[in-house]
């Protein structure tokens, strides 16, 4: 495995994590605690370090399945990340609350379901500018820094993107950013990217694999259970995705080289990057994600 600092926070991630959205049982499967340990201890073996997960997976699902893992292995080898601002009513479905007392009692509740003392990186998920640049909610969260609660801050940018956040992440005491960033989405090089590498702002890159998309196991006209997020994605543009993922297939990706393996590596050798987050469902998907590593100098 290979290792990088994550920006300003000082903190030394592996470059490739574990993204645990999976974990709160969107992606058509709900996990039990013996499946999650195994997932985590192979991610271990393999020398990975930062796990990545909300509150509003599952209402706290995946974090009280890290937290249940954490209680039994050693929490030193972890660097732990989550997010605030949502309230998970069913699937697919939340409110948004990013009141100073809403996100106060989110960081409580992730505390105990992770059973930790401490958050390494919590972010703000997936918000308005509106919301950001309440000066009254990173002060709080500013005071919880000092109290001890959390370590560092950063900010998980919405999916169809605010270049404004990255713009002003540090006037907020913001050290690192959380993108979308695959083959198929190169958006974040020209809006983010270069905000981070001027004020040294660590990058997550999540969905590296295009939610799968890109691992090459889906042709076009390729469908999912109702019960699977992808379910829910605008069906013309996933047709659209997989026509172009066979196209990277034949055209880019190297004889022999597994294209999830690829793509991943793809998004590392970026400068800007500093980790990937990629999600999993079982032991062999951790060691096939941990693998692109080997591809990066």
């Amino acid at each position: 495995m290979r290792y990088r600092i994550l920006g300003k926070t000082g903190l030394r991630v592996s470059v490739i994590g574990i993204g645990t959205w999976q974990f709160g049982g969107e992606w058509g499967h709900d996990f039990s605690q013996a499946e999650a340990d195994a997932i985590l201890d192979t991610a271990a073996e393999c020398g990975l370090n930062l796990i990545d997960t909300a509150e509003c997976y599952g209402d706290h699902l995946s974090e009280r399945l890290i937290g249940n893992y954490l209680a039994r292995r050693d929490r030193s080898h972890w660097l732990v990340a989550t997010k605030f601002g949502h309230h998970f009513n069913r699937f697919m479905n939340r409110d948004d609350d990013f009141s100073v007392a809403g996100v106060r009692q989110q960081l409580e509740a992730s505390l105990q379901a992770l059973r930790v003392g401490t958050i390494d990186l919590y972010q703000f998920h997936s918000g308005s500018d509106t919301l950001f640049q309440n000066q009254e909610l990173w002060t709080m969260l500013a005071e919880q820094k000092r109290a001890g609660k959390i370590r560092h801050l950063g900010v998980s940018i919405l999916g169809k993107g605010s270049e404004w956040q990255a713009q002003k992440a540090v006037q907020f005491g913001v050290e690192a950013l959380q993108v979308v960033y695959n083959r198929l989405d190169r958006r974040p090089e020209q809006l983010y990217f270069p905000h981070a590498q001027k004020n040294n702002l660590g990058i997550l890159a999540r969905v590296p694999l295009a939610s799968g998309l890109l691992s090459g196991k889906y042709k076009p006209g390729a469908t999912f259970a109702a019960n699977d997020v992808r379910a829910t994605f605008d069906a013309e543009k996933m047709q659209r995705d997989l026509a172009e993922v066979e196209r990277l297939q034949k055209e880019e990706v190297p004889p022999g080289v597994p294209m999830a393996k690829w793509a991943m590596a793809w998004c590392l050798k970026n400068p800007a990057v500093t980790a990937l987050i990629p999600g999993c469902k079982n032991p062999e998907q951790v060691r096939a994600n941990a693998g692109a590593a080997e591809l990066v100098k």
